[in-house]
């Protein structure tokens, strides 16, 4: 008899085109209705909400009642990372959904990856930090150096606040469109959280797009340069 984990299962369950394009859509970090998902996978109300409880007893969501509305959302940081893998695999081997096109270059430019920044910004932002002694690698754990905590603080994050979270504070996440590491974990999460509160950035809700602006490009290319 075989043992340990089934991964056929969880497989099963992403691979469906309709579940994967519910699970993609929910990549954005916000949490949408059935009829929002049913939409987005081009299937009816009741065939949504169908992939949905299957999704939902799997443990890739957290589903929550406000009114009468139901509200799902990826049920944790280690479903966004499996999916942003799968995204740079699909990608790395051709399989495209569609052409790309405008919003594809903003995309790639920057954009929401679960709650934290990902696309080529997303990548120089991890680069920098390490360029700049503010992560490290020991061994297969990427760590704040003490060099790091004190620009973290610099920059207005409360690292205490964050270390008191389940969430593992740093994480690498494989950009799917970079094919290199972004910043994940709740650090990840805080610095994109600060870019918004500073308005040097604003996340576009539909599309997952985060455009930053002229003020904020400039602050971040000073801030986070390379080389």
């Amino acid at each position: 008899m075989k043992e340990g984990p089934d991964i056929a299962h969880i497989a099963a369950l992403i691979g469906d085109p309709a579940r994967a394009n519910m699970l993609t859509a929910l990549m954005g970090g916000k949490a949408l209705t059935v009829s929002e998902l049913a939409e987005e996978a081009g299937v009816t109300i009741q065939t949504a909400s169908s992939h949905l409880s299957k999704l939902d007893q799997g443990g890739l969501l957290r589903p929550r009642k406000q009114g009468r509305h139901k509200y799902f959302s990826l049920a944790s940081d280690d479903v966004a990372h499996v999916l942003e893998g799968l995204m740079g695999l699909a990608a790395g081997s051709g399989h495209l959904r569609k052409r790309t096109g405008p919003k594809d270059t903003e995309l790639r430019k920057a954009r929401v990856c679960y709650n934290h920044l990902a696309g080529d910004m997303g990548t120089q932002l991890f680069d920098s930090l390490m360029a700049q002694g503010h992560l490290a690698l020991v061994g297969d754990d990427l760590n704040l150096t003490e060099s790091g905590a004190k620009f973290a603080a610099g920059f207005q994050i409360d690292l205490d606040g964050l270390r008191s979270n389940r969430t593992p504070l740093c994480r690498e996440c494989l950009d799917w469109s970079e094919r290199r590491s972004h910043l994940a974990g709740s650090l990840g999460r805080a610095f994109l959280s600060r870019f918004e509160e500073m308005s040097w950035a604003k996340r576009d809700q539909k599309t997952r797009v985060v455009t930053f602006s002229m003020v904020g490009a400039r602050e971040f290319e000073k801030l986070f340069a390379i080389g």
